[in-house]
């Protein structure tokens, strides 16, 4: 069967308000958030979404400042993609889709200004705190987009930054002092297909988007980024309808938060 004809029948079930599992166009699986999965990180959670499972995991570094932002801190994400999670995954190198996870999940974070970097500064020019976000893909049954977002805010959540012992970081001991968090920043990927808007798809239907949009919002439904991915074009209509759908289904997640 071809991806048109596919298409063609996924349009047909949508139109009777039904997908291929049953659930309604905006409605999400069943979420599942654990917190504390590793002992070795300083914060960490595993988010399952339906069949779809991420570890995020998040490790504290004094490293050298950028020298554009001597007083600031740094984060990283990344995303790594196991051929355990699809049989389309390779191992290797960061590939492109990998790529574009950790980057989405970075301005999500960073363009939200919930982070405060001036905080994470040590010694200006010289030492600050480096957040290192690493997300794992152990099954990829669909939506691995808002997946990630998920599982790197709640590790975010639940990190504390480790002792330091003589200048030195000691990982064997946790402070009581977490990441000064503003907001909780969240992206929802919203779905077109044909003329309908679709959320948490499988990846089956994920194979038949027109185009997708993900919008990062903060709790009073700020945007802080967006990503349009495929190749469909985007009308006006499309865009004011998707953002409206993706900040509603944003406060639902938040609540889970």
């Amino acid at each position: 069967m071809t991806i048109e004809n596919e298409r063609a029948h996924l349009l047909k079930a949508l139109r009777k308000n039904v997908r291929y599992d049953g659930r309604k166009t905006d409605e999400y699986r069943p979420i599942e958030i654990l917190y504390n999965i590793s002992k070795n990180a300083e914060g960490s959670a595993s988010i399952k979404l339906g069949d779809t499972q991420v570890l995020a995991g998040v490790k504290f570094e004094i490293d050298k400042p950028f020298s554009d932002t001597p007083d600031e801190g740094i984060l990283m994400v990344n995303v790594e993609l196991s051929p355990m999670a699809s049989p389309e995954f390779e191992s290797g190198p960061p590939d492109n889709w990998s790529i574009e996870l950790a980057r989405v999940v970075d301005r999500g974070i960073r363009e939200s200004k919930v982070v405060d970097f001036k905080d994470l500064c040590i010694t200006p020019g010289e030492k600050v705190w480096m957040v290192n976000v690493d997300i794992v893909a152990l099954n990829d049954s669909g939506n691995l987009l808002d997946a990630c977002s998920l599982a790197a805010i709640a590790a975010i959540k639940n990190a504390l930054f480790p002792e330091i012992v003589d200048g030195n970081i000691d990982y064997h001991k946790k402070s009581k002092k977490g990441l000064k968090l503003k907001d909780i920043p969240l992206s929802v990927t919203v779905h077109k297909v044909g003329e309908f808007y679709i959320v948490d798809p499988l990846s089956e239907e994920e194979k038949l988007t027109n185009a997708r949009l993900t919008v990062a919002t903060k709790k009073d439904g700020t945007i802080c980024a967006l990503q349009k991915g495929e190749c469909a074009t985007l009308n006006e209509k499309d865009i004011e309808a998707m953002v409206d759908l993706a900040t509603s289904k944003a406060e639902e997640l938040r609540k889970l938060l």
